[in-house]
């Protein structure tokens, strides 16, 4: 029912307020597993491709929003089961391994996951180095990888804001990337550098986005 509720409701409702502009939708593979890899500018973002993409795409996301008290809980839980949101515990999240495993489940069962190889938002518009989690499950999972870009999801929802504002934004799907041929070596630490080098490689052509060539690390907290 909410699913129902959100493909009749939400998304053109998303739509008609946002008025994205979205480009490349017959380059998603309407069925089977597949890998939807993304460059990262807000946290917006694991709810704009859900509301663009032909079919659903599935993030990973704390446990805690689905197990929250009240209105606010029910709400919460309520979206994030209708963006096909996959809840990983509280700390397990930053365990690269755990969630990998979490997104391997989902490409097995034949659905498409979304992933964002920086590992975390880009706060100042660069595109980062990718981390080589998504060459392991494009890899084991034998799936192809469609990379997008996003433009204006920062403006939607900056850092620190609490409120979404409305800005117009871009999504770009890219034609997919057969690894078939490199299926199995996921333990290689060439094979995975180079799959994830060819997946960021196709995601700065699409965002045209300033490279920074270095790992976007996350801030040590004070």
């Amino acid at each position: 029912m909410i699913k129902i509720v959100t493909k009749l409701l939400l998304k053109p409702l998303a739509r008609a307020v946002y008025r994205p502009v979205v480009e490349g939708l017959e380059n998603v593979p309407r069925k089977g597993g597949v890998i939807l890899a993304s460059n990262h500018l807000s946290f917006i973002d694991s709810v704009v491709i859900p509301l663009t993409a032909p079919r659903p795409i599935s993030f990973l996301a704390k446990a805690e929003y689905f197990t929250g008290q009240g209105l606010k809980g029910r709400l919460s839980r309520s979206f994030f089961k209708a963006i096909d949101a996959v809840p990983v515990q509280r700390g397990e999240i930053h365990l690269a391994q755990a969630a990998l495993n979490a997104a391997l489940e989902v490409l097995e069962d034949g659905h498409a996951f979304g992933i964002y190889p920086e590992g975390t938002r880009s706060l100042d518009g660069r595109l980062y180095r990718g981390k080589t989690g998504v060459a392991w499950l494009a890899l084991t999972a034998g799936v192809p990888v469609v990379p997008v870009a996003l433009a204006g999801t920062e403006e939607i929802l900056p850092v620190g804001s609490r409120r979404p504002r409305l800005r117009r934004v871009t999504v770009r799907f890219g034609e997919p990337l057969d690894f078939s041929a490199l299926h199995g070596q996921a333990r290689s630490a060439r094979a995975r550098r180079q799959v994830t080098d060819e997946v960021m490689a196709a995601i700065h052509e699409l965002s045209g986005q300033d490279l920074a060539e270095v790992y976007n690390e996350r801030p040590l907290a004070a």
